[in-house]
C-alpha cells in the first residue's frame, strides 16, 4: 500500500508539472499574439492556494496601460474563462511590469522588431544586420545570433545565419544565460521563421546572488602594498 501511495503521489506530481508547463506555454503564445506590437517580452506566473499572479513583461508598459487598458481587462476576462478562474477561491491577477534590463538585450523584443521590419519590406540582410548592431552596440551584449529560414529568395527554402560575438549553443549554461525567441513572418512568398539568440553577459542575477558562467575567468587588480623604505641602520640608531 505504501508503494502504491508513493506511485500515485509521483504521478500526480508529474501531471502537475506538465499542466503548469502547458498553461505557461499556451498563455505565452496567446499574449504574444495579443501584445506583440506593444513590446511583449515574456511572463512570470506565481501561483498560490488563493490566487494566481501573472506578471507580463513588456517594453512599452506606458502605452499598454494608457492606450490598451481596455485590452488588458479583456485579456484578464478571457484568461479567467479559459482556465476556470473565479474571484472566490482562485482569482487571477494580471500585472504589466517593465523589463528589469535594457530592451536591446531582450530576444522577444528584438524578434518582434525584426518581424515588423520584414513585414515592412526591408531586405533580409539589412534587417538582420540592423538588429545585430542594435544588440551589440547599444545593448552591449557579448553575442547575438539571428537565424532566418524559409523562402527568402526564389522558390527553394533555405536558412541564413547572422552572428556577432560569442554565443553558446548547448549545455546547461545555454538554458541559464542565453535569451531566445522565435517568431513567424507571413509574407507573399510564404512563411519565414525567425529565431533570435542573445547572450547578455557572463554573469546573471539570481535573487540576492549572481550566477557566473563556468568558463568565465575574472582577473582581479593587484592590491597596492606600502613598503617601508627606511634604511635599517638609521632605524637601529634611533
Amino acid at each position: 500500500m505504501a508503494d502504491e501511495g508513493r506511485r500515485v503521489r509521483k504521478i500526480n506530481t508529474k501531471k502537475k508539472f506538465v499542466a503548469d508547463g502547458v498553461f505557461q506555454a499556451e498563455l505565452n503564445e496567446f499574449l504574444t499574439r495579443c501584445l506583440g506590437m506593444d513590446g511583449y517580452a515574456g511572463i512570470e506566473v506565481r501561483a498560490t492556494s488563493m490566487s494566481t499572479e501573472i506578471r507580463v513583461k513588456a517594453t512599452k508598459t506606458r502605452e499598454i496601460l494608457e492606450k490598451s487598458a481596455r485590452k488588458v481587462r479583456e485579456l484578464k476576462s478571457l484568461i479567467e474563462k479559459r482556465y476556470n478562474f473565479n474571484d472566490v477561491d482562485n482569482k487571477v491577477e494580471l500585472a504589466i511590469k517593465p523589463l528589469p534590463y535594457d530592451k536591446n538585450l531582450c530576444a522577444s523584443a528584438q524578434a518582434e522588431n525584426l518581424k515588423y521590419k520584414l513585414l515592412g519590406g526591408t531586405p533580409v540582410r539589412l534587417a538582420a544586420n540592423n538588429i545585430l548592431a542594435q544588440v551589440m552596440k547599444r545593448g552591449g551584449a557579448k553575442g547575438c545570433e539571428i537565424i532566418i529560414s524559409g523562402k527568402i529568395r526564389g522558390q527553394r527554402a533555405k536558412s541564413q545565419k547572422y552572428k556577432q560575438g560569442y554565443i553558446i549553443s548547448t549545455g546547461q549554461p545555454k538554458l541559464e544565460f542565453v535569451d531566445e525567441a522565435v517568431r513567424h513572418v507571413e509574407l507573399r512568398q510564404g512563411v519565414l521563421g525567425v529565431k533570435v539568440k542573445i547572450l547578455p553577459d557572463s554573469e546573471r542575477a539570481v535573487g540576492k546572488y549572481r550566477k557566473i558562467m563556468p568558463d568565465h575567468v575574472k582577473i582581479h587588480e593587484p592590491k597596492e602594498e606600502n613598503h617601508d623604505i627606511t634604511p635599517s641602520g638609521i632605524a637601529a640608531n634611533q
